[in-house]
């Protein structure tokens, strides 16, 4: 993906460990609220994708990890997670985007847009057919979250044949005590903002999520086939991407 600007944003592949480094650090800030750096042994097999504001700022940041096909989900950081078996025999190239994050300082919803972008032109450029993912909701427990997980579970469940499994130890289950009549409204409010547009352009879930209590939050894993992303959204992010 080359170097691009946006309005206030330029968008660009991290080209050096300082350039790593200063995503970490701001992942730490904006996950946990502190200073330090967010790494893991996934950001060397990854492209890091930075968002910076024109005075020069790391505004938000993203990492990438590209997969011939399903054979290497094996590879991804969602594997630690759930069982992927059914995503194997995917013949097509994957992604999984993750670390999503903006400067918690920064309450500017053009830097998630400009995400968009920066993933829609690295999509089309490597004719990837699956986008893959976790969903992280704040906090380890799922009380507050029960609209969200009855409306994920009655309108966006996973197909039976990619449908992720529990791996983890600790999970809530969406095929549990769900609410029947979810407040749709506060639902799809209680979302992440990145959860929400996977789902408009037609994602599914797991039917459970993850409790990550080292993290303190909740996962929940999606999975997006470009091929089913309707037309006018198509031509929406490519717009967005020009």
């Amino acid at each position: 993906m080359k170097e691009f600007v946006k309005g206030r944003y330029r968008v660009r592949l991290a080209a050096s460990a300082g350039d790593v480094q200063a995503a970490q650090a701001l992942r730490h800030r904006a996950f946990f609220g502190a200073e330090g750096l967010d790494c893991d042994r996934f950001d060397g097999a990854c492209d890091h994708v930075l968002v910076e504001h024109d005075t020069g700022r790391l505004a938000g940041c993203f990492r990438i990890f590209l997969m011939r096909d399903g054979s290497q989900l094996c590879e991804s950081y969602s594997a630690q997670y759930y069982d992927l078996g059914a995503l194997g025999g995917f013949g097509g190239r994957m992604l999984e985007m993750g670390r999503f994050c903006t400067d918690p300082a920064l309450s500017d919803p053009d830097i998630l847009r400009v995400a968009w972008a920066a993933l829609t032109r690295y999509v089309d450029e490597k004719t990837v057919q699956m986008l893959i993912g976790c969903a992280s909701f704040a906090g380890a427990s799922a009380a507050p979250y029960l609209d969200s997980f009855a409306i994920l579970k009655a309108h966006h469940a996973a197909p039976e044949h990619w449908r992720p499994k529990a791996r983890a130890p600790l999970v809530y289950d969406f095929k549990g005590k769900i609410l029947e009549a979810p407040d749709l409204k506060r639902g799809v409010a209680q979302m992440p903002p990145l959860l929400r547009s996977y789902l408009a352009m037609g994602a599914w879930v797991s039917d459970h999520a993850v409790i990550d209590k080292d993290m303190g939050t909740l996962h929940v894993f999606m999975g997006l086939e470009v091929g089913a992303i309707p037309a006018t959204r198509i031509k929406l992010l490519r717009a967005l991407a020009a």
